[in-house]
């Protein structure tokens, strides 16, 4: 049993390529032509990365209503490894639906280029590709700025008083743009603020930034910052600005107001008696330290690496050697390879190397009733499995005493990992996460439930990646990406954050060594930092980490 363990390591070869430098990717549009004549474009920009001849989307930028030439608030940020081309594509859409989904907007254009490209230029600007492969009059323009030293994030929350009134029928509508004064003299927009419709007062949502992406680390560098009147026709109206610097903000730490008075300059030239047209208050300044996904795992963070294992009928007779599930001598099969090529990345993070390991889909012993979270090594108080080949050791002794059956419901076996790291959440220390590896083999019958589960377990540390075996048609699994980029369940409520990771295995079977390893498990950093960070919760310092650990005999 060993041999096929080491046969099937040896044959992804595992390894790990460390990230060069994050880039931040911003994003502007001129000349939209809009297919229909009678309104302008909403428009919107989606990034896609090519991974092994699959397009997978990485984000979206928001919505920009009745524009024809947007600049983007939203900021990309990627990883970029110099020795990797790393593909890109921007597609553009003109969002026509009230839920800024994709299935019923337009298409207006495409672009391709490397990140590399775009790097090496630091700003890159390109026609789009419209429909049919014809160049458009529409050009997109990507800025490059590469991530440096620190790596804080600023929470900003402003409000206004006293704003002039713009509107003949209502109040103004308000926002707020901020921009950065670059060394070039050009101003590069930084954030956005939302509209707050009919009111003179308003009140902004918080946002947070990068430090880089606010002031470039200069907490000196003059930041503009500019108020308008929102129109549904996209000629906003022009209320007034002021300067800022991040230095003057910081007075704002403590709990004061800082206040600085919105100049409209037209106004001040021809009224003697002007004084502003309102006053912009930043009423709270948080610096938020970001800590990295080794600085929790210095701190102690152990990562729970749980498998679960499809055993529906669909797989096919394990004696007979056309099944998924079918135990080669020598070549070990698609479940196999994909545990080993997980597996063995996680248990690097999990200082026991015992892993719980499920099954779901079958008939099992001694009655042969159908469960959807038995454990494997059939010990129901402790489905824990001795290192990586432990899993494989339990999972190939089992097979012989299942009956393969249905359906594929994996809402138990993640709604069971949940209730582990519910335990965790009340520890308020970043000690466990959770990862879930499913291996299915078809698209699963019980998708009302699995989102509802989903949704619930984003509140939670821990994270689900779904491996596709076999040639089944998974397309119904995007469904878990959600139709505007979020994943919802049945009842409307949002997934809290991005938990859920689904590649089909069939991409990497003539892929390089790992690269369905690293594909699968490149957003669990990340994943890992959210959640900690959007708890407040902070790594533990080694020294911390080490004294609470119990010496061993």
């Amino acid at each position: 049993m060993s041999d096929i363990y080491e046969s099937a390591a040896n044959s992804l070869g595992l390894f790990s390529s460390p990230c060069l430098t994050k880039v931040e990717l911003r994003i502007t549009c001129k000349g939209i032509s809009d297919r229909d004549a009678l309104s302008k474009p909403d428009p919107c920009v989606v990034l896609k990365m090519q991974s092994h001849g699959q397009w997978m989307e990485v984000d979206r930028t928001e919505v920009i209503r009745s524009c024809v030439n947007p600049t983007y608030s939203k900021v990309f940020t990627l990883d970029f490894y110099f020795e990797e081309v790393q593909r890109l594509r921007f597609e553009l859409y003109d969002i026509n639906s009230s839920h800024n989904g994709l299935r019923e907007a337009d298409f207006l254009g495409s672009v391709e280029c490397t990140l590399g490209q775009i790097i090496s230029q630091r700003k890159l600007s390109k026609a789009l590709l419209r429909p049919g492969g014809t160049v458009g009059k529409a050009i997109i323009t990507i800025s490059a700025e590469e991530l440096t030293g620190n790596d804080d994030y600023i929470e900003l929350s402003f409000s206004a008083r006293k704003l002039d009134d713009k509107d003949f029928f209502s109040k103004s509508d308000p926002f707020l743009e901020i921009y950065r004064l670059n060394d070039d003299a050009t101003l590069q927009l930084v954030y956005r603020t939302e509209t707050v419709m009919n009111n003179l007062n308003p009140v902004w949502k918080t946002f947070k930034v990068s430090l880089n992406s606010l002031c470039s680390g200069d907490h000196e560098r003059k930041l503009q910052c500019t108020v308008w009147d929102w129109d549904s026709n996209g000629k906003h109206d022009y209320i007034g600005e002021f300067e800022a610097t991040f230095k003057e903000m910081r007075g704002a730490i403590d709990g004061r107001q800082v206040q600085w008075p919105c100049i409209n300059p037209k106004y001040k030239v021809k009224k003697k008696s002007y004084k502003n047209s309102g006053i912009v208050i930043l009423n709270q300044c948080k610096i938020i330290k970001m800590h990295s996904f080794l600085d929790y795992i210095m701190g102690g963070c152990q990562i729970q690496f749980t498998v679960a294992i499809d055993f529906t009928a669909s797989n096919g007779d394990p004696r007979n050697s056309c099944s998924l599930h079918y135990i080669h001598p020598y070549q070990p099969n698609e479940y196999l390879k994909a545990l080993v090529a997980v597996g063995e990345i996680c248990q690097d993070y999990d200082s026991d190397k015992m892993f719980p390991a499920f099954g779901f889909g079958a008939q099992i012993p001694p009655d042969y009733k159908v469960s959807h979270d038995f454990a494997v090594n059939f010990n129901e108080e402790n489905p824990e499995c001795a290192g990586i080949q432990g899993v494989v050791e339990a999972y190939q002794a089992c097979l012989p005493k299942l009956q393969l059956y249905g359906p594929t419901n994996i809402a138990p076996i993640i709604q069971k990992v949940a209730n582990s790291a519910s335990q965790e959440v009340h520890t308020k220390e970043a000690m466990q996460y959770f990862i879930l590896l499913i291996l299915t083999d078809g698209v699963i019958t019980d998708m009302a439930d699995t989102r509802e589960a989903i949704v619930q377990a984003s509140h939670l540390p821990m994270s689900v990646i779904i491996v596709g075996i076999g040639s089944a048609d998974f397309s119904d699994m995007q469904m878990l990406d959600g139709d505007d980029g979020i994943l919802r369940s049945p009842r409307g409520e949002p997934v809290l954050r991005d938990i859920v990771q689904f590649v089909p295995f069939r991409n990497f079977k003539h892929a390089s060594p790992a690269a369905l390893a690293k594909s699968v498990l490149a957003e669990v950093p990340n994943q890992v930092v959210d959640y900690y960070n959007s708890k407040g919760i902070k790594p533990k310092v080694p020294s911390e980490y080490q004294s609470s650990r119990p010496f061993g005999p």
